[in-house]
């Protein structure tokens, strides 16, 4: 049986899980959540009634969870890209910018658009305050760590850039990454540019209209 992802391509986290996905050229199906598929909404929530996506589906196995995903997919399906270094300090370095960038980069983003969401113009304001703090203190250290780097841990493409590409994106979308990081401004832009997320960035292009902070005309 092939691979099955039940996501969205608008979502930063799906899209982390089909950069792994394209970087190795893995076959699978995907299924798509939304109003129109909730023959998809049924057997996604029969597998993982959390309700949190995307879910990977390999046979009988389910694997939640983005990173657990990609590793799953290195151990099981692995091709040419090895996202995860057989080093073991060196995958452990990648693991923890793979959590910084979720934790500390994309979370800030999604209370922004929690906010915003609300249809409280008083929470809306809170949100994005938090949340311009936070980025502000994750681009300075993102901009002390990238001397002499072109990814995230170095020369070699991985699943911290993985997780990278969608949060930076939607990043400077809710807090504009400033010319202060002109570091971080370049991988934002290597990482655009990388074929398995540009291919990600285009097959979202449809859903621009979502995002509830207002996406710029740009990217």
């Amino acid at each position: 049986m092939s691979l099955v992802l039940y996501g969205h391509p608008f979502s930063s986290y799906t899209q982390k899980v089909l950069i792994a996905l394209y970087e190795n050229a893995i076959d699978f199906e995907f299924r798509q959540l939304g109003p129109d598929t909730p023959e998809h909404i049924g057997q996604w929530l029969q597998h993982w009634p959390l309700g949190k996506f995307p879910l990977l589906l390999d046979g009988e196995r389910s694997v939640v969870e983005t990173s657990i995903i990609i590793e799953y997919l290195q151990l099981k399906h692995g091709g040419a890209v090895r996202l995860l270094p057989e080093e073991p300090i060196q995958a452990l370095d990648v693991r923890f910018h793979d959590r910084f960038f979720d934790l500390h980069v994309m979370s800030p983003v999604q209370h922004a658009v929690n906010g915003a969401l609300s249809g409280d113009d008083g929470k809306r304001d809170e949100a994005r305050a938090f949340s311009v703090q936070k980025l502000e203190l994750a681009y300075a250290w993102l901009e002390s760590q990238l001397p002499g780097r072109r990814w995230a841990c170095g020369e070699v493409f991985s699943m911290a850039d993985c997780a990278a590409a969608p949060a930076l994106f939607y990043a400077d979308w809710t807090h504009r990454i400033s010319d202060a990081y002109p570091l971080l401004l370049d991988y934002r832009q290597r990482l655009l540019q990388r074929p398995s997320f540009a291919r990600a960035v285009d097959e979202a292009r449809g859903y621009r209209h979502l995002f509830p902070l207002g996406a710029p005309d740009r990217d």
